[in-house]
């Protein structure tokens, strides 16, 4: 019976059901496969045995005089990353606070309509206007206070013919009393003569303040002076007739008024 070839092989598990026979005690003295023959196609979990004594007869063989050994090579190693890594560690970078200018530079403004900006510009001009005018007022107010006084009184004396054969003139008081424009006159300065002339009544709110002036100019032509009086942009001309002063006829009053349009106080 012919003997196979093959007897020193054993087959994978994966092929065989059952592992065969080890051989006979004729071959015991030989190697078997199992302890002298590697797998064909190594498995990709099992390591790849190095052998120790080559490796080891080469470090031998290439370490040379004055060398350390390698077990004090690998102990200084480990020594040196034992003392690397058991060495003091950086501190983490804390982040730097931020403050409240840093956060309000940071943050955007919230957008603005046009129009407000015009309203607030609208707004501060009405103001602005509303205490100019009160300023102005009260400046005027307080100008007139010292020219005029209170109640508002003009003085002034003027030749216009009525009792003055001594050469005095006429003094001439002009009031705003109560909103009353009343003229004293005072013929030659003689005071028991005196007389009162009386002029329109006010009503505006304020005309309590408003000054009264006067000024004499011959209006009709005649070589008399005649009274004018000024109040508020007003003026009221009053004419010398028979040593006194009278109001104007209906017939008198164009040519008056032609006179007014080219006179100048």
């Amino acid at each position: 019976m012919p003997v196979l070839e093959t007897t020193d092989k054993i087959a994978p598990r994966s092929v065989l059901r059952h592992r065969p026979i080890t051989p006979s005690a004729s071959h015991a003295g030989q190697p078997t496969g199992a302890t002298t023959m590697t797998p064909l196609v190594p498995r990709a979990s099992r390591g790849q045995p190095q052998p120790a004594d080559a490796s080891a007869e080469v470090m031998e063989w290439q370490r040379i005089d004055g060398d350390p050994p390698p077990t004090a090579q690998r102990a200084t190693s480990t020594a040196a990353s034992r003392k690397a890594t058991t060495g003091p560690k950086p501190l983490p970078k804390m982040p730097r606070p931020t403050t409240k200018t840093t956060q309000a530079h940071t943050i955007s403004a919230p957008r603005v309509h046009p129009l407000l900006y015009l309203g607030v510009g609208m707004l501060a001009m009405l103001a602005l206007w509303t205490m100019l005018s009160v300023a102005i007022s009260w400046g005027q107010t307080t100008l007139d206070d010292l020219r005029y006084g209170r109640p508002r009184t003009y003085q002034v004396d003027q030749l216009v013919g009525h009792n003055e054969a001594a050469g005095i003139p006429s003094h001439f008081i002009a009031l705003n009393l109560n909103r009353r424009i009343e003229i004293i006159e005072f013929p030659g300065g003689d005071a028991t003569r005196a007389r009162v002339y009386l002029g329109p009544q006010l009503f505006g709110p304020g005309d309590e303040l408003a000054p009264v002036t006067l000024s004499f100019a011959d209006v009709n032509g005649d070589r008399k002076p005649d009274m004018i009086i000024h109040f508020q942009n007003s003026e009221i001309v009053f004419l010398n007739d028979q040593g006194s002063f009278r109001s104007l006829h209906p017939d008198e009053r164009p040519q008056v008024e032609r006179y007014l349009q080219r006179y100048q106080p």
